[in-house]
């Protein structure tokens, strides 16, 4: 008779043969499993607890960006069955607003306020923590500097223009748009270990940079944009975001979106992702993002470089990694599992095409359409 255990150990193997990886195979991306645990473990709530028994070295793989790759690309997700956790999910998802104006600052002190030694070890020496533009780039300082000026191109910068930044990191953007095209930025985030270093590194500089929600945002400008907060704001604020950027935003100005896209809807959150990484973070599509904004904005252009993302996540994967000498006293074994799983589970992601990364532009309706550079 088999044990509940060697039937886990059937159905597991059997999964993820779908996706051509075996189970203690001999290639990169096959998974070496340490502790026979872990076939029970991940059936009981795969979305949540495949994540975490790598984190616990329950199992290993050595091209895990890889293995997550043909994961996605074979829909393994979908082929395993719902549980009560996740349909429990989906329902607190529905009815209550996980990205409100109270939960807002968790991010920030969970994710963004972890330390800014880990954050200037990963990314490129402007700290921009988002997708570079590897279009005529070498490095991952010069693909983020080609991101930040195609952003200014995208938004017809000038000289003595006020720009609002939705959630403005460290000020990456900020600082580079001040310094090259001397514009007047002011930018909210909800991290206050970003507030305290970015005002510090655009010393000098016609920069403001606030502890604050991008609901509480005030004032008018030539232009309102965001890279990378979209993917905090949730479905249930969409329309919200759209009223505060129009509010903000002047007759014939620019408004600018840089945001992670899925190719379908969704209304839950990621359990792994919202546990360990980015609490309540969600990710839109096309079609929330364009209803969001019914009537509000006229849609200039859609540029979408996603598999950009896989490469500047695989840099930023090799920094903290050639770093972690220096970081594990302080973050600890589990900590580097977590975040490598983090890192290169999101480059298979990208490398799947299941997730996109969009730039859109946007004027209010009525405004003549703006002669940008889009590309």
């Amino acid at each position: 008779m088999k044990t509940k255990s060697s039937q886990a150990e059937r159905v597991i193997r059997d999964l993820f043969a779908l996706a051509g990886i075996d189970i203690n195979g001999s290639r990169p991306w096959d998974i070496r499993v340490n502790d026979d645990r872990t076939y029970a473990r991940i059936l009981r709530a795969p979305e949540l607890t495949f994540g975490e028994s790598y984190m616990d070295g329950w199992w290993d793989c050595e091209a895990l960006d890889e293995c997550m790759h043909k994961i996605m690309l074979a829909n393994l997700e979908e082929k395993v069955a719902d549980n009560w956790k996740m349909l429990f999910r989906i329902l607190q998802s529905r009815l209550f607003n996980m990205q409100s104006s109270s939960r807002a600052f968790e991010v920030g002190e969970r994710h963004y306020d972890l330390g800014n030694d880990l954050y200037r070890a990963m990314l490129d020496t402007r700290l921009n923590y988002t997708c570079a533009y590897w279009k005529n780039a070498a490095t991952l300082d010069e693909a983020q500097e080609v991101k930040l000026d195609l952003v200014c191109k995208k938004i017809n910068i000038r000289r003595d223009m006020r720009i609002l930044e939705l959630g403005c990191g460290w000020g990456s953007f900020a600082k580079y748009a001040a310094e090259k095209y001397g514009a007047h930025i002011t930018g909210v985030t909800v991290s206050k270990e970003q507030v305290a270093l970015g005002m510090e590194l655009c010393k000098g500089l016609p920069v403001e940079l606030r502890l604050q929600d991008y609901r509480e945002v005030s004032g008018q400008y030539d232009a309102v944009i965001s890279i990378g907060i979209m993917e905090h704001v949730g479905y249930k604020n969409y329309r919200t975001y759209m009223e505060v950027a129009s509010r903000c935003l002047k007759d014939g100005g620019i408004a600018f979106i840089h945001t992670i896209g899925r190719n379908v809807s969704a209304t839950r959150i990621n359990a792994w992702m919202d546990k360990y990484i980015f609490p309540h973070s969600m990710i839109p599509t096309i079609g929330q993002i364009a209803k969001a904004m019914e009537g509000i904005f006229v849609i200039e252009d859609i540029h979408n470089f996603g598999p950009d993302y896989d490469r500047t996540l695989l840099a930023w994967y090799h920094n903290f990694e050639k770093a972690w000498p220096l970081l594990k006293s302080k973050y600890g074994e589990r900590f580097f599992r977590m975040w490598r799983f983090y890192l290169l589970s999101c480059a298979g992601s990208f490398r799947s095409r299941t997730n996109q990364l969009w730039h859109f532009v946007m004027t209010k309706p009525g405004t003549p359409q703006p002669e940008c550079r889009f590309s």
